[in-house]
């Protein structure tokens, strides 16, 4: 049954993925994400429904505006696919129930501060410090604890001495977002920041290989890498955790 509802699920979360495009695109910038509707940014044509479908309309104008023919971010289409598969995934872990709705607003949330942290190199306080209240109210609301408000404050403290410590290769924004993943979380968020970390080192690893000491100075978004984990964390946290304390 949660398969077939996952399904229903996916086409409105397409759309709720095209609608976090906007807001990636605008508010770092501090422009409105209700006014003026959608428009090229090279020739500010309007862009209308026909082209304004999720992934479809990408696919169909092979990346291309309509009207002036300048290239379509690849992010766009990125971003609209991760958010319907992401919360058609959170109805068939949870159903449809009210942790399925806080695990798809969680989701939505990282990937609309993973593509603002990649398009823009910042995580606006305006985005995560509401995002990371919802999901404290919600998840206070579904299971009375401190456990959340615990996991959110340690993981913040986590990444906030870390960037006391090395303030070159560690953002506020960072620690902000570990703030929201200790939230949405709760005891599982070590999972998320450990998982987060290691694949943020690959970049990393091969940016060293590629141009040695000059890849100290080079920028790498580090944002995405911690919403990877805590999308790990949400769907796997629980099974990655119980095995790692069987085994100790």
């Amino acid at each position: 049954m949660n398969a077939g509802a996952a399904l229903v699920a996916f086409v409105p979360g397409l759309a709720i993925g095209s609608f976090l495009n906007v807001v990636a695109a605008r508010v770092p910038a501090g422009r409105s994400i209700v006014h003026p509707p959608s428009a090229c940014p090279e020739c500010d044509a309007p862009i209308g429904w026909r082209d304004n479908i999720p992934v479809v309309s990408y696919l169909l104008l092979r990346g291309r505006c309509r009207n002036c023919a300048a290239s379509i971010p690849w992010t766009y289409p990125l971003v609209e696919l991760l958010t319907g598969l992401l919360i058609a995934a959170c109805v068939l872990k949870f159903g449809w129930t009210f942790e399925a709705a806080i695990a798809a607003f969680f989701c939505a949330a990282l990937v609309v501060i993973s593509a603002t942290d990649i398009e823009a190199y910042v995580i606006p306080n305006v985005i995560v410090l509401p995002a990371a209240a919802i999901v404290l109210v919600a998840q206070t609301v579904r299971d009375p604890s401190v456990e959340w408000v615990l996991a959110g404050l340690g993981a913040a403290a986590f990444l906030l001495l870390a960037a006391l410590a090395y303030p070159a290769g560690m953002g506020m924004g960072d620690v902000k977002l570990a703030l929201l993943l200790g939230f949405g979380l709760g005891r599982v968020v070590p999972v998320a920041m450990m998982i987060g970390m290691i694949s943020a080192l690959v970049p990393s690893v091969v940016l060293l290989a590629r141009h040695g000491q000059a890849a100290r100075k080079m920028k790498i978004p580090f944002g995405p890498f911690l919403a990877f984990g805590g999308v790990c964390g949400l769907f796997f946290g629980d099974r990655i955790l119980d095995a790692y304390l069987g085994s100790v």
